[in-house]
C-alpha cells in the first residue's frame, strides 16, 4: 500500500526533526539530522542548512510494515506557503505538528484551513513535551477550541475514553455498544472511516528531538491510514512540483492517480502528447531510476516539457486551484551588463517552479517583475539566483498587487480598419461576484462572424491579464459577453480580432464606474482581556472591520477583515505589545474596495492615454487611408449597428 503523508506545522514547531525520526526508525537514514546542526536530510538545499528553515517541500520514502510511505516535510514559513499547498494537493493523510511550548500559532490555522479545503484527514501530534512547564492537555483542549471538538487523543487504542469517543458519533456504533459492549475489529473499521471522511481527527504527543512517542505514533498511523488506489484503470496523474536537474533538465513531479506509467509512454495533457524519458523516484536529493510506477507512487518524470503545477495528466482533467495567492510585487534590478534575456530565461525557469512568482516583463518600462508573499522570500530568491545561475540581483520595495473592475454594466465597441485590415467587436463588460475573475459569454450568431472569429475573441480576453484605466492594474470580477462583431473574408489578417477586441475592451472601461480594488487579509486574533481595547484600536485605524469579539476564559478571540496594505507589518507590533503570548493568523481573503482610492492612483500615476499595451481609440478607413476615432465618437461609427 502507498500512502502520501504531509507533515506541516507553524515554522520551529519541529517538522523537519519529526521527519528524521520516522526516516531514522525505519532504517532509511543511518544518523539522525538536526536542523540546528545544518545535517537533517530533508532541508538539503544550502540555503536551508544556512537559514534553518524549510523552503522547498521535499519528500522522503520509508517502508514500514506492508506499507510503502512518501512523506513531505513541507516550509512552516508564511513566505512559502504557497509550496506547502502546493504538496497538499497530493497528500493522502496530514500530519500538524504543534508545539507544546507555544501552542497553536497563527500559521498553523492557515494550515488547517488549506488542509479542510483539500479535504486531507489530518493528525496532530503536540511536539516538544520533554521541554520544562508544558501542558500536553492544555494544548490538546487549545486544538479543539481553534480547529474541531473532533480531535481524540491516542494513548493507546483502545482505551474507554477513545471507545466512547467514537462511539458518541455512530449511531449505529452506540447503539451497538450500548447493546453488546465494544468491538475492537468493528471499532477500528468506524475509525479509520472517520479520520477518512474528516470526521474525526486523532492527536498523539511526544518529542521529535528526544525519539518520545514517535514510534508508537507510528505504530498507530499506520494501523489507523489506508489508499485504495487502482492500477489496473486507465492512467492518471497530478502534477504537483516541477524542479530542474543540474544538467538543466526539466523534471516534472507526478502523484500517480491510476493506471501504471513505464518509459517510454506516451501521455496526454491539454492538446499535447510527449514522451517519458525517465523516471525518478526521489528520496532527499538523491534519485533512483525505475523502469515503471504504478498507482498511489509519488514519481519525477522527464520528457514532459510544458505542463503547469496543478495540471491532471492522463485520464484526468482535474486542474487544482491554489488560495495562497501573493499580495505584494517587486522589481527585479539586476546589472545591466547582464543581457536581459538571460535574467529573463532564468526567471522563466524559477517561474515554472514556483508559478506562484508570475514573472512578467513590462515592455513599456522595460523591467522584470515578480510576484512575491513577502520579504523573506524575496532574500532566498536572491540567494537562489546566484546559487544556480552565478549572477546578483536585488529587489526593489515591494508594492502592494492592486486589481480593478466595474460597478455598472457598459458596453464596448471596437473596430480595427487600416488599409487592408478589418475586424469589429461589440463586448457587454458586466460587474461579476467578487473574486471571480474574468468570465466570458457569446451570445454572437454565426451568421455575423464566424466560429473561428468568435474564438478568437474569446482567446483574447482571456490570454493575459488586462490593464484596468485607474492604475494599469489588472482587472478582474467580470463577465464579459461578445454581442457580435463582423470580419472580412479578404481583408482581415492574424491580429486583427486581438486589435479590436482590446479597443472595445478599453472603450467599454471608458465609459464604466471603475473601481480600484486592494488585497484583504481575513485575520483571527487571540490576546488576554487586558489588551482587547489596544487591538480593537489598531484594526481601526489599519480600515479593518471586526465582529463581536468571543471571550474564552481569560482570552478574547477577534474575526475580521483588513486590507493587507495597512496590516502587513502588524504581526511584529503585535508580538512586542504581547510578549508573544498572542496569536494572530492571516489568510489571504481576497480583494475588495480600496481604502485609499485616491492616494493610490495618484502615487502610481498611470497615464491610460499613454499606455503602449492598450487603446481605446479605433481605427476606420475612408479613401485608402486609415484615420482614427476616439472612444466617445468610435459607437456611433461601428458597422455592425
Amino acid at each position: 500500500m502507498h500512502k502520501t503523508i504531509g507533515i506541516l506545522a507553524h515554522v520551529d514547531a519541529g517538522k523537519t526533526t519529526f521527519s528524521e525520526q520516522l526516516l531514522y526508525h525505519t532504517k532509511t537514514i543511518r544518523q539522525r539530522g538536526r536542523v540546528d546542526h545544518q545535517d537533517s536530510f530533508l532541508d538539503s538545499h544550502t540555503i536551508e542548512k544556512n537559514r534553518g528553515i524549510t523552503i522547498f517541500a521535499d519528500q522522503g520514502i520509508f517502508s514500514y510494515k506492508d506499507s510503502t510511505y512518501y512523506i513531505i516535510d513541507t516550509p512552516g514559513h508564511v513566505d512559502f506557503s504557497p509550496e506547502m499547498e502546493r504538496a497538499i494537493q497530493v497528500m493522502d493523510y496530514a500530519i500538524i505538528l504543534i508545539s507544546a511550548v507555544d501552542g497553536v500559532e497563527g500559521h498553523t490555522e492557515t494550515v488547517w484551513q488549506l488542509l479542510r479545503k483539500h479535504r486531507v484527514p489530518t493528525f496532530f501530534f503536540i511536539n516538544k513535551t520533554d521541554y520544562e512547564g508544558t501542558n500536553a492537555a492544555a494544548v490538546l483542549e487549545e486544538i479543539r477550541n481553534n480547529f474541531s471538538e473532533d480531535v481524540c487523543h491516542l494513548t493507546n487504542l483502545f482505551d474507554e475514553e477513545l471507545i466512547e469517543f467514537i462511539a458518541e458519533r455512530d449511531e449505529e456504533l452506540l447503539e451497538k455498544y450500548m447493546d453488546t459492549g465494544f468491538e475492537q475489529e468493528l471499532w477500528l473499521k468506524k475509525m479509520k472511516t472517520m479520520i477518512q471522511e474528516n470526521k474525526i481527527f486523532a492527536c498523539a504527543s511526544g518529542s521529535a528531538l528526544k525519539d518520545i512517542g514517535i514510534i508508537e505514533f507510528l505504530d498507530m498511523l499506520d494501523v489507523l491510514t489506508e489508499t485504495s488506489y487502482n492500477s489496473e484503470d486507465d492512467f492518471a496523474a497530478q502534477v504537483y512540483k516541477i524542479r530542474h536537474d543540474e544538467s538543466g533538465n526539466r523534471v516534472t513531479f507526478l502523484k500517480l492517480l491510476s493506471g501504471n506509467l513505464k518509459i517510454r509512454d506516451e501521455v496526454n495533457y491539454g492538446e499535447l502528447t510527449e514522451k517519458i524519458t525517465q523516471i525518478r523516484v526521489y528520496s532527499g536529493n538523491k534519485f533512483q531510476t525505475i523502469d515503471q510506477a504504478v498507482a498511489g507512487e509519488l514519481v519525477a518524470v522527464t520528457g514532459i516539457t510544458s505542463a503547469f503545477i496543478g495540471d491532471g495528466i492522463g485520464g484526468t482533467n482535474n486542474r487544482v486551484e491554489f488560495n495562497m495567492v501573493p499580495t505584494l510585487k517587486s522589481k527585479v534590478i539586476f546589472d545591466p551588463t547582464i543581457h536581459i534575456k538571460e535574467v529573463q530565461r532564468c526567471f522563466k525557469l524559477l517561474d515554472a517552479e514556483d508559478p506562484s512568482l508570475r514573472v512578467y516583463w513590462d515592455e513599456h518600462f522595460q523591467e522584470i517583475h515578480v510576484h512575491v508573499m513577502g520579504v523573506i522570500q524575496l532574500e532566498v530568491l536572491e540567494q537562489i539566483v546566484q546559487e544556480r545561475f552565478h549572477f546578483q540581483v536585488t529587489f526593489g520595495e515591494p508594492r502592494i498587487l492592486y486589481k480593478e473592475t466595474i460597478d455598472f454594466p457598459v458596453r464596448g465597441y471596437g473596430h480595427f480598419e487600416p488599409l487592408k485590415h478589418y475586424a469589429e467587436v461589440h463586448l457587454l463588460i458586466e460587474p461579476a461576484t467578487r473574486n471571480s475573475g474574468i468570465s466570458f459569454k457569446n451570445v454572437c450568431h454565426t451568421n455575423d462572424l464566424s466560429i473561428g472569429n468568435q474564438n478568437l475573441v474569446r482567446h483574447h480576453l482571456l490570454e493575459r491579464d488586462h490593464h484596468g484605466l485607474l492604475t494599469g492594474s489588472a482587472l478582474t470580477d467580470v463577465q464579459i459577453t461578445l454581442l457580435t462583431g463582423r470580419g472580412h473574408n479578404e481583408h482581415t489578417h492574424g491580429g486583427d480580432f486581438r486589435e479590436a477586441t482590446f479597443r472595445a475592451l478599453r472603450q467599454g472601461l471608458e465609459k464604466a464606474e471603475n473601481v480600484l480594488l486592494e488585497p484583504f487579509y481575513d485575520y483571527k486574533l487571540k490576546v488576554n482581556m487586558d489588551l482587547i481595547g489596544r487591538v480593537l484600536s489598531d484594526i481601526q485605524q489599519a480600515h479593518g472591520t471586526f465582529e463581536t469579539p468571543e471571550n474564552i476564559g481569560d482570552k478574547v478571540i477577534v474575526k475580521g477583515r483588513v486590507p493587507v496594505a495597512t496590516f502587513m507589518k502588524y504581526s511584529t507590533t503585535f508580538a512586542s505589545f504581547t510578549h508573544g503570548k498572542g496569536t494572530l493568523n492571516l489568510l489571504f481573503g481576497g480583494y475588495d474596495r480600496c481604502h485609499n482610492t485616491e492616494e493610490v492612483i495618484e502615487k502610481i500615476g498611470y497615464n491610460k492615454e499613454a499606455d503602449p499595451e492598450y487603446t481605446s481609440t479605433s481605427i476606420f478607413c475612408a479613401k485608402g487611408t486609415g484615420y482614427k476615432v476616439p472612444w466617445h465618437e468610435a459607437e456611433e461609427a461601428m458597422h455592425c449597428l
